[in-house]
């Protein structure tokens, strides 16, 4: 495995694929974060508020996309993390979650992420600033 300081602009990190989004899924994230809102796990509550079906929290998404940067976490840290939700993570999804380095400066990498469902459609889109320990 590469290091995180031997990545240059234009390189992306190896690509995460996750299980297919399932419903234990949501409801342990539902317990872990708190977050009991019906629609990320009752199929009832969802229509009624006029989503096809239950949808994933989006933090659970975000958390999700951290774990790119797991490998590297003896190296540094993520300094820096913004998203913007673009899409809606459903049941028996299959989400991809990507980066790519844009900038590199001193000790800090710059990474465009993304996380996709399976039709390749963007569900999250942010940017990471990872800082290397010195």
């Amino acid at each position: 495995m590469k290091t995180i300081e031997v990545f240059q602009v234009g390189e992306s990190l190896e690509e995460v694929q996750l299980s297919p989004v399932t419903r234990i899924d949501l409801i342990k994230y539902a317990g872990a974060s708190g977050d009991y809102n019906p629609i990320h796990t009752i199929d009832e509550e969802a229509t009624k508020v006029g989503l096809p079906g239950i949808i994933a929290h989006g933090m659970w998404t975000m958390g999700n996309l951290s774990k790119l940067f797991t490998p590297y976490l003896e190296e540094g840290f993520i300094e820096n993390y913004t998203i913007r939700f673009r899409g809606m993570v459903f049941l028996k999804d299959v989400i991809t979650l990507k980066a790519k380095v844009v900038e590199t400066a001193e000790n800090k990498v710059h990474f465009d992420v993304a996380a996709v469902n399976q039709d390749g459609a963007p569900v999250i889109k942010g940017k990471v600033v990872f800082s290397k320990y010195l």
